[in-house]
């Protein structure tokens, strides 16, 4: 059975769009990811136009997001105060970033531009993914214990000037990391289609030193706003959010999500990790392949952006 899809101007099979959404779903599940830096990049191999699979791969972030961070916050695993202050950032981002892909879709180097970051992000976050958890599974099995951080020890944010106290966290710093954070990660779900998690979380670990329980609900308290913030912008200024298409991607990941988190509770995280890392740069080199390979067709008319 097929679809027409109004935004994409195409017709598809019904059942291969739930299928990669189940997909999508299950490595959510799996994993503990948004997906997002999967689904777009899965929807232009299809065949959709890489501005529709942006905006639309941010649509299903946003129902992706929302059952999650109910859950974190019913936990209180999120602080809300952080949140606003990387969300206040994000809504930044996010603007500068739709009104990039503006101008990239009217000068016609979306395109190729969305398929660079894809290639370099991916490729650099999946590669040092990939070594360090291969050096911790690694320990893991030798028995190593892993290096912690010392109580006590500072780093260069702890100088920033407009600190607040952020209780949940049970921090005292600037709110200038974390709002530069959000403004990052925000230009990322505009240009990228992406919940930006995969940068958010190392950054709050590594750089804000928030707890790890309190790290995962923040990051999808401000992800779910910032992701629908890009919708509604793509919506508006870009129109190139197709609801058919995003309904079909959403239906299918809520399926798969449900199977995704049954299997992730049988592998240990070291093997998870592992797994997720080698995905991210499989992802990356096939972006990577599109953009050297010589097109089927060097010539077309009236090529959708």
């Amino acid at each position: 059975m097929h679809v027409y899809l109004p935004i994409a101007e195409m017709s598809v099979s019904v059942l291969v769009f739930l299928g990669l959404g189940a997909a999508v779903g299950f490595l959510s599940g799996l994993f503990g990811v948004g997906g997002g830096f999967l689904l777009t990049p899965l929807l232009i191999f299809l065949g959709i136009p890489p501005a529709v699979a942006v905006g639309t791969g941010a649509a299903h972030i946003v129902a992706s997001s929302v059952s999650g961070a109910v859950t974190q916050f019913r936990r209180n695993n999120v602080d809300v105060k952080m949140g606003v202050v990387m969300l206040a950032g994000g809504l930044v981002g996010t603007y500068i970033g739709v009104e990039a892909v503006r101008l990239l879709r009217k000068a016609g180097h979306f395109d190729v531009a969305v398929s660079l970051l894809y290639v370099t992000f991916l490729g650099v976050i999946g590669t040092l993914m990939l070594i360090e958890s291969l050096n911790s599974w690694r320990n893991v099995n030798a028995g190593a214990a892993a290096a912690r951080r010392r109580s006590g020890q500072h780093n260069w944010v702890d100088g920033l000037p407009l600190k607040m106290r952020f209780t949940r966290s049970k921090l005292f710093i600037s709110a200038i990391p974390p709002a530069v954070i959000g403004m990052f990660v925000g230009f990322l779900a505009a240009l990228m289609g992406v919940g930006g998690g995969f940068v958010m979380i190392p950054a709050m670990i590594y750089l804000l030193r928030m707890p790890t329980a309190v790290v995962v609900g923040t990051s999808l308290f401000q992800i779910v706003f910032v992701a629908a913030f890009a919708v509604l912008l793509h919506a508006i200024q870009n129109r190139t959010v197709d609801i058919v298409l995003a309904m079909l991607l959403i239906v299918g990941g809520v399926l798969g999500s449900q199977f995704g988190a049954i299997a992730g509770e049988k592998l240990r995280g070291e093997q998870l990790r592992v797994m997720l890392a080698a995905l991210v740069v499989v992802v990356a080199m096939r972006v990577a392949f599109d953009l050297v390979v010589m097109p089927s067709e060097l010539f077309s008319f009236g090529g959708r952006t």
